[in-house]
């Protein structure tokens, strides 16, 4: 198309930058050698890596090329348009922080994942014709009050209204009736562990991202536990399916380790409900009862801490060799655990789970 290949060849990855700090030429001759290696068959983001700029600018400069050829690459009239201004206004400011307060970027036709400065500066461009510089949105973005964290996770079927009567009526009623009758009150989960989990980052030499090699002879277990504010911890590592039997059986075993009547909160796995469970629960109401979280909200149970903490440092870090040594490995951590109440109740000190302290 423009001699790509040749320009490509030996070229060292840029440093990410912002090319409309580029004189008008340079700009032009960069988004058509970048279009050009895209249509050449690499990838958007390994062209956005050698070329040292943003995803989204070569997917716009794409667009560009796809609606008007090679003039749409051109180079375009410098400087400001008309209304456009050094700064937002206060109505501007409260516009865009209506935009993104509760939204991602992909609800307002973005393609971000997240809120990042870039996200926020092509919302600002796009919606109110101001170019603000990185930097300036990042100043804009502290004092509206928001600071970089890391997302958690949350479906799309999850029901606010549900997770809001869960907080302000269902566990308070709960919580209630535990004190009343002496109940202790237990966080429930179970998951899978395979052999192959990575957790954390590694050394290597600069420029050369490190390659996990993968392997066929993949081997798991399972584990189910369930924790208390006040650090206690029971668990139980199987090497079968989750199915009725076994968390039956963990419900007895917990029964015994509590010595006194506990209520178990779980999510809304079929297993959990199944009628088997049901009839159970029924005929031990004296001994144990079952709640239920509402449906796709993990969030708010503080036993994924504890699968986190395990999934990280029983299992990241080290790589078993076989499926009996992965397996003592979790049960010896989680023994330790349980011997540390202090790391149990730390659990419940998360923002989303801290409800349940």
């Amino acid at each position: 198309m423009w001699g790509i290949a040749a320009y490509i060849v030996g070229m060292k990855t840029m440093k990410t930058r912002d090319a409309r700090s580029l004189p008008g030429v340079a700009q032009e001759d960069l988004r058509k050698k970048a279009v050009a290696a895209v249509l050449s068959g690499m990838s958007q983001a390994e062209v956005a890596r050698v070329f040292g700029v943003s995803r989204y600018s070569v997917i716009k400069w794409q667009a560009a090329y796809r609606e008007g050829g090679e003039e749409a690459l051109g180079a375009r009239r410098r400087g400001r348009r008309k209304g456009q201004g050094a700064a937002l206004t206060g109505r501007e400011a409260a516009r865009v922080v209506g935009w993104i307060r509760g939204r991602c970027p992909e609800q307002l036709r973005l393609p971000f994942a997240l809120w990042t400065r870039e996200a926020v500066q092509d919302l600002i461009e796009e919606r109110i014709g101001q170019q603000l510089a990185l930097t300036t949105v990042g100043k804009y973005l502290r004092s509206w009050g928001f600071t970089p964290q890391k997302p958690v996770r949350r479906a799309y079927e999850r029901n606010p209204v549900a997770v809001e009567r869960w907080l302000t009526e269902s566990y308070p009623a709960m919580r209630a009736r535990a004190k009343a009758e002496g109940a202790e009150i237990y966080w429930g989960d179970e998951m899978g562990l395979r052999s192959d989990h990575q957790t954390g980052t590694s050394f290597s030499p600069k420029g050369q991202t490190p390659v996990i090699p993968g392997t066929g002879q993949r081997f798991s277990t399972n584990m189910i536990s369930a924790v208390t504010n006040r650090g206690h911890l029971c668990f139980m590592v199987f090497g079968e399916k989750f199915r009725v039997k076994v968390f039956l059986d963990f419900l007895r075993r917990l029964g015994r380790q509590a010595k006194r009547k506990v209520f178990v909160i779980v999510d809304g796995h079929p297993v959990h409900r199944a009628k088997i469970v049901q009839a159970w629960r029924v005929k031990h109401l004296d001994e144990l009862e079952l709640f239920y979280l509402p449906g796709y909200s993990p969030e708010l149970n503080p036993d994924e801490m504890l699968n986190n903490d395990v999934k990280a440092n029983a299992l990241g870090r080290r790589r078993p060799r076989t499926k009996a040594e992965m397996i003592a490995g979790v049960r010896s951590y989680l023994r330790s655990t349980q011997k540390r109440p202090d790391v149990v109740r730390s659990y419940f000190n998360e923002d989303h789970v801290r409800y349940a302290a």
